[in-house]
């Protein structure tokens, strides 16, 4: 799918179908025949746009001899098979040329959303710079929200371990553990894109521009630290956890053997007297009850005993 927009100087923005300068070519899952038509219509390479297309490519800025391209990582949520959140990351590619700026992602996403319906104060599609630091920071603030969810979804799944140990919220827990290292390995690599456009002359940056840069560089750092922390601790609570399931088990392992010991006392007694041989009191008319009270009698003694050490 291709998309372009064009701003206008009051800010106001509008879909446009055919290239302009200064606009915004917004590329999601494009044909073949879309990423032709761009390469040919702005003299690009055709592996610049489907280099951000690879779901495995790694973060960098590149500089050509008309064209800037970034690529860096996105966080978006995906759902597992029971409708429950999952955290992933994508590539996206911004590649900004002298005439317009192209985006490229292999899915829609949020971030782009938040552009193409002009809800990014001070946002015009021809301040390309502005446009791609601005980019940067929408995604370093979608990675501080998604990291508030995870934590806030960890509690949850916390709340029900303590009233459940089932492999259904451990497994929660190891995808939440798993989300947290994607966003740590791409925050960093982004963290790495940032660090070089504030120090290579890729883009032309004026004062303002580079104050955003920097602000863009402190989120994303925010970002990674609280990633590291919630990691550190669901690493913690998983081996808690794991330890607490032992232990439970454990407990359950004592209560039945204790249990099943307690019960085989009568049976034992009720095999004794009902051998076809002479026993004692096989003639009182009291027989049945002296079994059933020696059998009561040693189970209850046995009962009590447990129960003084903590069996029960």
């Amino acid at each position: 799918m291709m998309k372009m927009y064009l701003s206008d100087a009051s800010g106001k923005m509008r879909e446009i179908d055919r290239i302009e300068n200064g606009c915004w070519i917004n590329l999601v899952a494009p044909t073949e025949e879309e990423i032709r038509y761009i390469a040919h219509h702005l003299d690009i390479p055709i592996d610049s746009i489907k280099d951000a297309l690879d779901d495995e490519e790694r973060s960098r800025v590149e500089k050509e001899d008309n064209h800037v391209l970034i690529i860096v990582d996105i966080p978006i949520v995906a759902h597992d098979e029971v409708d429950g959140p999952i955290y992933e990351t994508i590539p996206i590619g911004m590649i900004i040329t002298n005439t317009c700026f192209i985006t490229v992602c292999l899915q829609e996403n949020p971030i782009f959303e938040e552009f193409s319906k002009n809800k990014i104060k001070n946002f015009y599609t021809f301040m390309k710079t502005r446009f791609a630091l601005q980019m940067l920071y929408m995604i370093s603030t979608y990675y501080l929200r998604y990291l508030k969810q995870i934590n806030r979804r960890t509690s949850e799944i916390e709340k029900e371990l303590h009233q459940s140990m089932k492999n259904k919220e451990l497994f929660s827990l190891l995808s939440m553990e798993k989300s947290l290292v994607y966003f740590m390995t791409s925050l960093k690599a982004n963290n790495i894109v940032m660090e070089r456009l504030m120090r290579l002359n890729y883009l032309r940056m004026y004062e303002d521009d580079q104050d955003l840069l920097q602000d863009v560089i402190i989120e994303n750092k925010q970002a990674i630290e609280m990633a590291e922390v919630y990691s550190s601790i669901l690493s913690g609570m998983m081996d808690a956890f794991a330890s607490v399931i032992s232990n439970n088990l454990n407990i359950v392992m004592k209560f039945l053997t204790a249990i099943t010991i307690v019960i085989s006392l009568p049976t034992m007694v009720a095999s004794f007297y009902g051998m076809n041989v002479p026993i004692p009191y096989q003639h009182s008319p009291y027989a049945f009850l002296i079994a059933m009270a020696l059998a009561g009698s040693l189970s209850a003694a046995t009962a009590y005993i447990f129960w003084k050490k903590r069996y029960f």
